[in-house]
């Protein structure tokens, strides 16, 4: 989705105070407790994992469970092999090692809303495939994945500030397609994408029901249509081949795609902010059956009671606050947190494409606003596989999960920290970019 409101603003203020002293950090960094004396004693070497490695003597952190101050990781191929303590901890002959003496180590960061690899200059058509171009408001079967760019300038940006993955969203209509999982390396989009099909995407705002001349009940009622269509189809898909069904209104392609949706094998991810359409959205979710994601969800906080008795997760953007449009008149910056205490999944995004790169700053601003520093780092790491079902491959580092790490020279969730080493796959990859390219140039 396109984001607007004053969040780019603010995001731009916070960049700038970001280059601004922080002795405090520092001061906080120097009294971190760090068991360090049993660090193996030997020089990092830098490469492709394609044997094993080991990440030694960092801080370690996971989902659920406390810090490993002084941590061992271990990694072969693609996956996460090992954890220990580093404590006796000794270097295989032939093993690589990444020293993490004095850093962070975490998952590597996620935004499950963006456009990243289809939306290259956002004002050129050309360089965009984020949407099918129709008028129709029902594209089910549109999926962005065909149009994901793995050289895309977007990556290496977001890359450099630690993100390993994104989903990739489609827009248009009111729904709008199907997302993708992408991870963020990878020579071709068959290698990058881990999953093409992620979730059919519905947007109940102000501007998809005005842009299809709809409004709220009208496009509720079009939704059942659609559904009713879709069970009619399942029942008698060589009925509807021979045209021996009563008119339906999407193709089959669509229907197919639906299907899935109404048999929980999709989920159904709708954007949506007003209170009001929140609880519509849970009850049409209950009526068909849908494995449920709210996304946006401005207003959620008046809604929290429903949406954790329905047990939906929520993506939030934690920079939404105050009114940005009439559907969204309750926002306000706490809504993270307040979602979060009452016991809902949550995951952050930033909702954006060029800015995805900003992902640990707007995480900050929601602790800023009252959400737990470990439910913040979570929400960006651990959550969004959880949400999507790709938990057994993806999120916290646990033996068996795919080695996408970010070993961090401090806080993650600090402007003043940087990404030291980027591991997605378990390769090492490059933390260069057109920026630095370009800086590197100009100097």
């Amino acid at each position: 989705m396109i984001r607007i409101g004053r969040r780019d603003a603010l995001i731009a203020l916070s960049a700038t105070l970001a280059q601004l002293p922080l002795e405090a950090h520092a001061q906080r960094a120097e009294k971190e407790p760090r068991a360090r004396a049993a660090r193996p004693k030997a020089q990092a070497t830098r490469g492709a994992a394609t044997g094993s490695l080991a990440i030694v003597g960092a801080r370690l952190h996971r989902a659920g469970e406390a810090p490993l101050e002084n941590s061992v990781v271990v990694v072969e191929g693609e996956r996460i092999v090992h954890i220990e303590d580093a404590a006796g901890f000794a270097l295989a002959s032939g093993q690589k090692l990444l020293d993490g003496a004095g850093k962070v180590l975490t998952a590597g960061l996620v935004d499950p809303l963006t456009r990243v690899g289809v939306a290259e200059v956002e004002l050129e058509e050309a360089s965009r495939d984020d949407a099918l171009l129709t008028k129709k408001p029902f594209r089910p079967a549109f999926a962005v994945a065909d149009g994901y760019n793995p050289a895309s300038t977007l990556i290496a940006i977001a890359r450099r500030e630690g993100l390993t993955s994104v989903g990739v969203t489609p827009t248009g209509g009111l729904v709008m397609g199907q997302s993708a999982w992408a991870d963020l390396a990878g020579d071709s989009a068959a290698v990058a994408l881990a999953e093409k099909s992620l979730a059919l995407h519905v947007l109940f705002s102000d501007t998809a029901l005005g842009d299809s001349g709809l409004n709220r009940a009208s496009a509720l009622y079009r939704l059942r249509e659609l559904f009713d269509d879709a069970r009619t189809y399942r029942a008698n898909e060589a009925g509807f081949d021979r045209g021996a069904t009563r008119e339906l209104g999407v193709g089959k392609r669509d229907l197919a795609v639906v299907v899935r949706a109404l048999e929980g094998k999709l989920a159904t991810c709708v954007h949506v902010d007003r209170a009001s359409d929140i609880l519509n959205v849970l009850a049409l979710g209950k009526e068909h059956g849908l494995k449920l994601v709210l996304a946006s969800v401005a207003e959620g906080w008046k809604a929290k009671d429903a949406i954790k008795d329905a047990g939906v997760p929520c993506i939030v953007y934690p920079l939404d606050h105050g009114p940005r449009n009439f559907a969204a008149l309750g926002a306000r910056e706490d809504n993270a947190a307040m979602l979060h205490a009452a016991g809902i999944t949550i995951a952050l995004s930033t909702g954006e494409s060029h800015n995805a790169r900003k992902l640990r700053q707007v995480a900050g601003n929601a602790v800023r606003a009252g959400l737990p520093w470990p439910a913040a780092l979570e929400a960006i790491t651990d959550a969004p596989a959880k949400i999507f079902g790709l938990g057994e491959r993806y999120g916290a580092p646990k033996v068996g999960r795919l080695a996408n790490l970010a070993l961090w020279s401090g806080d993650p969730l600090e402007l003043s920290s940087r990404v030291d080493a980027l591991l997605i796959r378990g390769r090492e990859t490059s933390l260069r970019s057109r920026q630095t390219l370009l800086f590197e140039r100009h100097k």
